[in-house]
């Protein structure tokens, strides 16, 4: 059976909060207090999907916009107003620019980035301490191929075992080109006590799908108690993809 896990349903500190506060900076200021402590209060329940992705996200999206705002305030030329034949120029009639908007919207990020920089520094505290303590190890012989494979996951809090087939694949993105690793959701497996042993999970996955009939099959171990989807799960996924980067890297 097929599954899917959900993205975090909580509102989070999105960048609308920053582009519509120059109206009110003062009440700005406090909804991003609100949704940074709703933040704060998922990493203290060790949850940091999707809100510590989010958060370095939003980071680097309102870093991106301070570099900017220069080019905001010199915009565009507009529309044409005259041409100017005997210079060979075009005379532009530039758009009046809220000069008042701006400076508040700039105020508003640069009070808030300190205060974002704190949270993401606390969801990275909670990444590596998991990183730390799950333990990735392949399951009989490696092959050549490895782009497409089966990764094992224990969710203590649950007694399961998730069995997931992973894709890594090369997205282009403008003139970039960078790899995502795609998971899906085969089954789940019921720990009773001990771990089911790797390499019989991995003999029923080649019994069962035969599209992969020498699969690369990784296994993770861990002790911790963590929420599987919003924490165990991500971690072993960026894991997983940073070792890969390695061997492909190497193919």
């Amino acid at each position: 059976m097929e599954r899917s896990f959900a993205r975090g349903a909580g509102k989070g500190l999105r960048l609308e909060h920053f582009l519509s506060g120059a109206a009110d900076v003062e009440r700005a200021q406090y909804e991003i207090l609100a949704a940074l402590q709703e933040t704060h209060r998922e990493f203290s329940r060790n949850v940091i999907y999707p809100y510590l992705s989010d958060l370095i996200q939003l980071f680097e999206q309102l870093q991106h916009i301070l570099r900017g705002l220069e080019g905001i305030r010199n915009a565009a030329p507009g529309e044409v107003r005259q041409v100017d034949w005997e210079a060979c120029r075009i005379i532009y009639e530039r758009p009046a620019f809220d000069a008042d908007r701006i400076a508040a919207v700039e105020e508003l990020i640069r009070w808030a980035l300190p205060h974002i920089q704190e949270a993401i520094e606390e969801g990275r505290t909670i990444f590596e301490f998991v990183e730390e303590h799950l333990h990735m190890e392949p399951v009989g012989i490696v092959p050549s191929y490895q782009e497409e494979g089966y990764l094992i996951v224990p969710d203590q809090r649950g007694g399961l075992l998730h069995v997931l087939q992973y894709q890594l694949s090369v997205v282009s993105g403008g003139s970039e080109r960078y790899r995502t690793l795609r998971t899906v959701h085969l089954k789940q497996i019921p720990i009773r006590g001990v771990y089911p042993a790797p390499q019989r999970i991995k003999l029923d996955l080649i019994a069962e799908r035969r599209e992969l009939p020498n699969p690369a099959t990784y296994f993770f171990a861990t002790d911790l108690d963590f929420p599987f989807a919003q924490t165990v799960l991500p971690v072993a996924k960026r894991k997983l993809m940073r070792y890969l980067f390695t061997q492909v890297g190497r193919a």
